[in-house]
């Protein structure tokens, strides 16, 4: 499988890692049933599905993928700050 990374062009998949799915992650403070909800109740539906995967072997950009998980068509790539999904960062502690 080939991911066309927006800053770097097309790649071989092995320079991507994959981050899960592409949800809308609970804020750091949530509670720990929120986090088990998002993190283990999930469905794992087959067909169309938006992907959270990093260029770890690249640039480093953060992305979000479109790909059929059925045939693994890739019918969208782009970065995960325009398509509206924060990667969360803990905060430093003084």
């Amino acid at each position: 499988m080939r991911i066309t990374c927006p800053i770097c062009g097309e790649r071989d998949m092995r320079e991507f890692t994959y981050r899960g799915a592409a949800l809308p992650t609970p804020p750091l403070e949530a509670d720990v049933e929120t986090w088990v909800d998002h993190v283990h109740l999930r469905e794992n539906a087959a067909g169309v599905l938006r992907e959270l995967w990093q260029h770890t072997m690249g640039c480093g950009a953060w992305l979000v993928v479109t790909r059929n998980t059925i045939t693994h068509e890739i019918l969208d790539v782009v970065l995960a700050e325009e398509a509206g999904i924060g990667i969360p960062v803990a905060e430093e502690q003084p």
